[in-house]
């Protein structure tokens, strides 16, 4: 089982450096709408809503929507715009204001509004998160790939830069970047709605609307509906985005532990599979370090097998780890200084990241009720959730 995980992370990272050496691909400049859902303010909130200001895409119309004129987000968002001053190849910029949701979440409610306003020549959507800074040419890239065959949608993934080295902080880097390993040229993956673009065709041919009306998560229902079409998810690694965090150790749990449980309804296999590896990880590991102590202190004949199971999983872990995070290192080449103490940390304790994943996964593997940016849901189906409590939004978590 090591084997085939190490084998996994090393074909999905020659899949990335593949795409970043591959030659340049003809332009596909298809008339897009970006959707950015906000609620509060995020780290670096001005600087990730400028990067949406600035891509390097031509005539796309950037769409922020809003629960109420309330948010701190929405002042925030109406100023950055006057700010902007025709200094954007964005041909529309708005900031709307759905109203609360009834049924789905919020975030869904308020992507399901925005889509309600986009205009007729629309051919494809694109939607992004508000605690995201993306490079220049993300839009292009993350829609260059819908024109592949069978590709029914394109994303990319967060990947956690630490605005503190604390231990907290730097483990929920390293187990995010454990997560983002699973991406790659492979039928396994799903896609995340910070970094995820879909034809608009496909969105209403697969009923993506109504899939969404009574769900919590977008994109692993958006990911249900396009895999039971037969379709792909692709993933852009050159869309692997920076998210600017710092955290503490009862976030990083809430965070981790909802992260999972809604995995756990949306995508029960694929979360039994990270539950597999991380139980087969740590019991390889310690419980292989257990036998080799008792081989040794009993003088047996395989003390020498027993001592290479343990360093067989330590191994694997390793070379996971520095993978992931060479990948890192390709990808968010301007953020390498800030992410080397992440990376160290990653490499260096891989072996006690695995035992805090392990206890997020057993976790998430009890209750259906999380807490998400200030409101309480109850996860009933994958398609069917219900909104417990509320509170107005102040500053954003993760």
């Amino acid at each position: 089982m090591q084997l085939l995980f190490v084998y996994s992370a090393a074909r999905n990272y020659h899949y990335v450096l593949e795409k970043s050496t591959a030659r340049k691909e003809a332009a596909y400049r298809p008339r897009v709408t970006l959707i950015i859902p906000c609620k509060g303010l995020d780290a670096r909130f001005h600087s990730n809503i400028q990067s949406f200001f600035e891509q390097d895409y031509e005539d796309y119309r950037l769409f922020f929507v809003v629960e109420n004129e309330r948010d701190p987000a929405y002042r925030e968002l109406q100023a950055l715009k006057a700010q902007v001053n025709g200094r954007s190849h964005a041909a529309e910029i708005r900031t709307l204001v759905a109203g609360p949701s009834q049924a789905s979440s919020q975030k869904i409610f308020n992507l399901l509004y925005a889509y309600r306003q986009v205009p007729e020549d629309t051919e494809v959507l694109a939607f992004a998160d508000s605690d995201v800074h993306v490079q220049p040419d993300w839009l292009a890239r993350l829609v260059r790939s819908l024109r592949r065959p069978r590709c029914g949608a394109t994303t990319g993934y967060r990947w956690f830069v630490p605005l503190d080295n604390n231990l907290a902080t730097l483990a929920m880097s390293a187990i995010n970047g454990a997560v983002a390993q699973f991406l790659g040229n492979n039928p396994f993956n799903h896609a995340w709605g910070g970094s995820m673009a879909i034809r608009i065709e496909n969105f209403r041919r697969l009923g993506i609307p109504e899939v969404w009306s009574n769900t919590l998560s977008d994109d692993l229902s958006l990911s249900r509906a396009v895999k039971r079409a037969g379709l792909k998810v692709i993933f852009v690694p050159e869309c692997l985005v920076a998210s600017f965090e710092s955290t503490t150790w009862a976030r990083l749990f809430e965070f981790g532990r909802r992260q999972f449980l809604i995995t756990r309804v949306y995508a029960p296999w694929t979360w039994r599979l990270g539950l597999l590896s991380s139980l087969g990880s740590v019991a390889g590991f310690w419980g292989g370090a257990a036998v080799a102590i008792y081989a040794a202190s009993h003088h047996t004949d395989h003390v020498l097998l027993c001592s290479a199971i343990p360093c067989l999983f330590l191994a694997g872990q390793l070379i996971r780890a520095v993978l992931r995070q060479l990948t890192a290192g390709q990808v968010l080449k301007t953020h390498v200084l800030r992410l080397f103490p992440a990376a160290m940390a990653d490499i260096l304790g891989c072996w006690l990241w695995s035992i805090v994943l392990l206890v997020l996964m057993i976790s998430s593997a009890f209750g259906r009720t999380i807490r998400w940016r200030g409101i309480r849901y109850k996860l009933i189906s994958p398609t069917q959730t219900v909104i417990l409590d509320g509170v107005a939004p102040s500053s954003a978590n993760p």
